[in-house]
């Protein structure tokens, strides 16, 4: 059969964890500052995907209010041991600077639709938390080690601790079983047991372009773990024109057959400056057990486009036009930042969306912004709002949105006087400049009444031009064109306030004078696109 193009999860999906219970295939990916918590995907053949669950949907389960960009939810591990599924992950408080504050929780359930236990907090030693079920019963708890010192390096290794599930708490002597490569940066720990073997899978050189999947094995639990002859097994670090780079952060599985795969993450750069308007995405590989009882990549570390799964895949779906409305409630494609009180920022009563101005769209801890994931390189999208804003302290419309720093905003909004107008809010430079590009291009104005349609066209991931129109009229151009690359984890400050996420656009509404100015909006659209631009589409 054909095979399948990578990525199999295109958009912002990174840090995949891959479970096989019967014939159902499962993945866990990150989702950051977003709520609901963690995406997990369905697939019958390893080629088709499907978004099933988002679990960590309350408030005893996580409050992202406050985490900065690119901190939240990170790496969750997804496992089954028989009798339930188990999901752990990490929410950082704080990632910048001498310190990380990273608290790992565990959570289960019967089902993977749910309904997903209340969380038993693990430790806050370090973050990437991973659980393996050993095949006598016991549970380890897995988790890169963080050092603020520095002795050498931050990254300190993979260190390993039983975890007690009917006490609810990790127990026994906690040990640093792999402190990783020359490659360094050691973290993404993944065990596994096959031929009295324990296998170690980690992520090392960091989550950009020297990225890569590093394989250790022992016979004891405990170490020592001997590293892999090819030492990385994916990695894209020493191909820089293959078409997917940054591999690295993987997952083992296999099918009931026997065939043994890894999803991995990945980023497609665009143009010149290679940039990942996409964010960091997940692919898979075919991977094989040698003679000598090591894993290997079919076909070499470098990450292949095309791996042979046992599925073909239907891309209608993906080029299909997807217009959101709101009479049943809010689409799974939409989500929202930080808060587990939707009720909130948002209602859709009635079948319209209506967002409850809340603070800024910089804001780290209460926004009304909803939005989808961009998926391809270039789409369209549009949306009606009917909004009465009184001053320049309410705006809302249409944004096309990476970080506090990195987003650009097509508001209705209003003059100190009153009068309504167009105005187009952007935020492009890197930490720590990152700010507002104040002045504005000039506004447009418009009358006080009435609703008003917002459209935005993205090609190649490169160029951004805002549109509009009153009424019955026909959309037209507003404002410059944007560099679209802005949105984007290289612009976001590697290292810094961005760098792990990835562009969304959707809909937003802000009320600096704290009266909740409520925005209404009609549907959301979003249209895939092709253009001479785009560079490895699906």
């Amino acid at each position: 059969m054909p095979p399948v193009r990578n990525p199999i999860l295109p958009g912002f999906n990174p840090d995949p964890s891959i479970l096989r219970v019967g014939d159902d295939y499962y993945i866990a990916t990150s989702t950051f500052e977003w709520f609901p918590g963690v995406q997990i995907h369905h697939s019958k053949d390893l080629a088709n995907w499907e978004l099933v669950t988002r679990p960590l949907t309350r408030k005893s389960q996580v409050d992202l209010r406050g985490d900065p960009d690119s901190c939240g939810i990170w790496a969750p591990c997804l496992t089954h041991d028989g009798d339930k599924f188990w999901l752990v992950y990490t929410d950082v408080k704080r990632k910048d600077g001498s310190f990380k504050d990273t608290h790992n929780y565990i959570v289960h359930a019967p089902a993977i639709e749910g309904p997903w236990s209340d969380p038993v907090y693990a430790n806050s030693s370090g973050f990437d938390p991973s659980l393996f079920h050993d095949d006598d019963g016991r549970k380890w708890f897995v988790n890169m080690m963080w050092d603020h010192r520095r002795r050498p390096q931050s990254f300190a290794g993979i260190v390993l601790q039983e975890f007690d599930s009917a006490a609810g708490k990790l127990v026994g002597p906690r040990r640093n079983v792999f402190k990783g490569t020359d490659l360094a940066l050691v973290e993404g720990p993944h065990l596994y047991k096959r031929n009295g073997w324990y296998y170690l899978l980690t992520a090392e050189g960091g989550t950009a372009y020297e990225h890569a999947c590093t394989l250790a094995r022992s016979r004891d639990i405990w170490g020592p773990y001997e590293v892999h002859p090819q030492k990385h097994i994916i990695t894209s670090k020493d191909a820089p024109f293959a078409a997917l780079q940054r591999a690295g952060h993987g997952d083992i599985v296999e099918t009931p057959e026997g065939k043994t795969y890894i999803v991995h993450l990945c980023g497609r750069p665009t143009g010149q400056r290679r940039r990942c308007v996409l964010g960091r995405e997940t692919a898979i590989q075919e991977a094989y057990w040698g003679d000598d009882d090591w894993l290997y990549v079919k076909g070499g570390p470098v990450p292949s486009l095309y791996p042979d799964v046992p599925g073909t895949r239907d891309d209608s779906s993906y080029w299909a036009e997807q217009r959101y409305t709101f009479e049943d409630g809010l689409h799974k494609d939409l989500q929202w930042l930080r808060t587990p009180e939707p009720e909130r920022i948002f209602s859709t009563e009635g079948g319209k969306l209506t967002l409850f101005g809340r603070e800024s769209v910089g804001s780290w801890f209460e926004q009304a912004l909803v939005a989808r994931r961009q998926t391809h390189f270039s789409f369209d999208a549009e949306t009606t709002i009917d909004f009465s804003p009184q001053d320049e302290r309410q705006f809302g419309g249409l944004t096309v949105y990476y970080s506090r720093y990195n987003f650009f905003y097509l508001t209705v909004t209003a003059h100190s006087d009153g009068q309504r107008e167009l105005l187009i809010m952007s935020s492009e430079m890197s930490y720590p400049e990152g700010k507002l590009n104040a002045p504005f291009p000039s506004p447009l104005e418009i009358p006080n009444d009435g609703k008003v349609k917002l459209a935005v066209s993205v090609r190649g991931g490169q160029r951004l031009q805002f549109r509009y129109a009153l009424g019955e009229n026909e959309l037209q151009d507003i404002g410059p064109i944007f560099d679209a690359t802005i949105v984007s984890d290289e612009c976001g400050g590697h290292q810094a306030h961005g760098s792990f996420t990835g562009s969304f656009v959707g809909v937003a509404c802000s009320d600096l004078n704290g009266l909740a100015q409520p925005a209404v909006f009609d549907y959301l659209t979003y249209r895939p696109a092709h253009d001479e631009l785009d560079r490895y589409d699906i």
